[in-house]
């Protein structure tokens, strides 16, 4: 295992307990912070970040360094974003578009890899729905969380069919409660997020409307001030993500049960998810792929009034990425648990 000598200098958070009820609706799960202590999300959106914490290996690794590893569920991309604007969180998972979304509001976070290429957004309608087309979308009431991946989705969809947000009523509910939502017929449709999406599909709703190009990828992003003071305990993050990767391309199987049982999942659900909508081999190093995508979504940030100006967005995009974690990814430091 390689040295992580490091000086702790900025990791007593006062707002942790606080914020752990604020990412994962559960006072439960509450830990108190010290001054050695990384705070990283897990996901059911990022399926490595359930690895890493099923194997215990960052708590492994950071053993002899006196690292307590406290672990926070992100509900939403949203969610995670809330986590990083209040340094509740180092490390936190959101969608591409919504870590756009922050850094050009001023929250000062880094995209430092990539955790997957997902299918993970679409437009979902229950079983037996008169909705035959985005068209008939017009009018409706639709369950979005908004500054996540599938709010943006929506956003694209309408515009693409020549129509805007104000064409359609949003109700703004997190991903699961607006499966419920569905379910129960307090709205015409949902913009489904997985694996909520696809266990929602196995109980007979329908993906109305899918479009590869309008999911962003997965970001793994940082506190700037986490990078600047803490860049060897972040590095043995990545590292522990490039183990991750490794793992779950030599067990797909055991990755979807990881993901069922975290996410309550049947297994047939858990590896639709893994096996046929999402690329979680995708290359972590942040750059051209990814600006590509955030181009294209920039603009309707500004256009919805979620961003004042085009100028921020292109800020944003020029000062997101920091690539030098994941190009120097190293799975070899990562010590497995015995």
């Amino acid at each position: 295992m390689k040295s992580l000598t490091r000086t702790h200098r900025l990791l007593g958070l006062t707002t942790a307990v606080a914020a752990t009820v604020a990412l994962t609706g559960c006072a439960g799960e509450n830990a108190e912070a010290s001054a050695e202590t990384l705070n990283v999300d897990f996901a059911t959106y990022n399926p490595l970040s359930l690895i890493i914490k099923d194997q215990g290996w960052l708590e492994e690794t950071l053993e002899d360094e006196g690292v307590e590893v406290n672990w926070l569920q992100s509900a939403g991309s949203n969610k995670a974003n809330e986590g990083l604007r209040s340094e509740a969180l180092h490390v936190g998972s959101t969608a591409g578009s919504a870590a756009l979304l922050a850094r050009a509001n001023g929250t000062p976070i880094k995209t430092i890899a990539m955790y997957s290429q997902p299918e993970w957004s679409a437009i979902v309608t229950p079983e037996g729905s008169d909705i035959a087309s985005v068209e008939d979308l017009r009018g409706k009431k639709i369950a979005a969380t908004k500054g996540t991946d599938p709010y943006f989705f929506l956003v694209q969809t309408l515009q693409e069919h020549g129509m805007t947000i104000d064409d359609v009523t949003v109700e703004n509910l997190q991903h699961a409660d607006g499966w419920s939502a569905l379910n129960n017929g307090s709205v015409d449709a949902w913009a489904g997020l997985d694996p909520i999406m696809a266990g929602a599909e196995e109980e007979g709703a329908e993906l109305m409307y899918r479009n590869l190009d309008f999911n962003t990828y997965g970001f793994l992003n940082a506190t700037e001030d986490f990078l600047e003071n803490e860049p060897e305990l972040a590095q043995t993050v990545i590292d522990a993500y490039q183990k991750a990767r490794e793992w779950a391309a030599e067990n797909p199987e055991e990755t979807a049960e990881i993901l069922a049982d975290v996410a309550g999942l049947e297994e047939p659900i858990a590896n639709k998810v893994i096996l046929e909508r999402s690329n979680l081999d995708v290359d972590p190093v942040p750059g051209d792929a990814q600006r590509s995508v955030l181009e294209a979504v920039g603009p309707i940030f500004v256009e919805i009034g979620d961003v004042s100006d085009q100028e921020s967005i292109d800020e944003a995009l020029e000062t997101l990425f920091d690539p030098s974690f994941a190009e120097n990814a190293d799975s070899s430091t990562i010590t497995e648990s015995s």
